[in-house]
């Protein structure tokens, strides 16, 4: 905790959806919560929220930040440990599906690397600003919380780029996790299905199915998600919830293919 007797807390890819809700949760449960995305304005109206919800006491850092550029990550980090001291949590949300609808071949290395420095990239950008941090500090230790994606098990058509960085998130968590145990740094992941945010509006409508129908997709609370965050996040470091699967119930997952 920080001389204020909070936690401390960075999530990224803030000013929305998932990571939005999981900031409120944190500040609502007393957290301080620095937010990171790359437009200031969303991270303002998340800061804004926070306070709505829980009132002055509130404690959120809008930090702009574009997690693939390391300038950025080293920036972001700076600035938490200037203003609290120390870090107990890192919430790696920030991500990208990349263009919707483009069948593998027709895929640019452009639009891939873009999704690959994003969700890849940024997310070891992160972690390892967060795991030298959590390192070196005093009381030593903390923990990072991966978004995964049901698409770290199984893809959906034309989602290679997603796909593919989303089963590399699971790497990078079990890495994170064997190497942080001298340190006190846990690491889990969190694998996420159908949460009712910009990004799966479109499912709502009617989203390709492996079968080459359209259906539309049962979404769930991203609170649901927010809590499910905040449970990991305030667990003791001596427990971790290594990998966690939240979905909406009936959604095609199982089964799918």
């Amino acid at each position: 905790m920080n001389a204020r007797g909070k936690k401390i807390a960075v999530v990224t890819g803030a000013g929305s959806g998932i990571g939005r809700s999981v900031a409120l949760a944190l500040a609502g449960a007393g957290w301080a919560v620095a937010v990171a995305g790359r437009r200031q304005e969303p991270l303002e109206a998340t800061a804004a929220a926070a306070a709505r919800a829980s009132g002055p006491g509130a404690d959120v850092l809008p930090v702009r930040a574009d997690v693939s550029d390391p300038a950025d990550v080293a920036a972001l980090f700076a600035a938490v440990r200037d203003r609290y001291g120390r870090l107990d949590l890192l919430f790696n949300n920030a991500g990208t599906f990349g263009p919707g609808g483009v069948a593998l071949e027709d895929l640019t290395y452009e639009a891939w690397k873009q999704v690959v420095d994003v969700n890849l990239t940024g997310s070891f950008l992160c972690a390892q600003a967060a795991f030298r941090q959590m390192k070196e500090q005093d009381p030593q230790g903390g923990r990072i919380i991966n978004n995964g994606s049901i698409s770290a098990h199984v893809p959906r058509p034309h989602s290679v780029a997603y796909t593919a960085t989303k089963h590399a998130m699971t790497g990078l968590t079990k890495s994170l996790s064997l190497d942080g145990r001298p340190y006190r740094i846990a690491c889990g992941q969190i694998d996420i299905g159908n949460a009712a945010t910009e990004m799966t509006e479109r499912m709502q409508t009617g989203i390709l199915q492996p079968n080459g129908q359209l259906a539309v997709e049962p979404v769930m609370d991203a609170a649901d998600v927010a809590r499910t965050v905040l449970h990991m996040a305030e667990l003791p470091l001596e427990a971790n919830v290594q990998f966690a699967t939240v979905m909406a119930t009936t959604m095609p997952y199982i089964g799918r293919g």
